[in-house]
């Protein structure tokens, strides 16, 4: 019986950690900063982990899978933009539009 729970118990966490979107985790960031995306209200949180910005929320997504949009905010200046997140591997390609013309991207890196 005991080894049965166990079975069952690693089973739930393997699926568990399956059922993780893959957007989710930490990041390293074009400035070298630590950006953690976590679920919150039915989206994902972007909050910066580390570097000179550290403890500030940047961004807001919803989607599965690979794709994703919501709003991005520039710590520098505190911008938002209309934001869209791709991953692919272990890299997520973020861009930031403006009036949907002028747009910048960068890639992170997953941690």
């Amino acid at each position: 019986m005991r080894t049965l729970i166990i079975a069952a118990a690693l089973a739930l966490s393997a699926f568990s950690a399956q059922a993780a979107e893959p957007i989710e985790g930490n990041w390293k960031t074009t400035s070298g900063a630590t950006a953690q995306i976590a679920p919150c209200g039915g989206s994902f949180c972007v909050t910066l982990k580390s570097g000179k910005h550290n403890g500030k929320q940047i961004g807001k997504m919803a989607g599965s899978g690979d794709s994703y949009s919501g709003e991005i905010t520039d710590p520098e200046n505190d911008k938002t933009y209309s934001g869209s997140g791709t991953v692919s591997g272990s890299s997520l390609k973020m861009k930031g539009c403006v009036l949907a013309v002028l747009c910048k991207s960068q890639t992170w890196t997953r941690l």
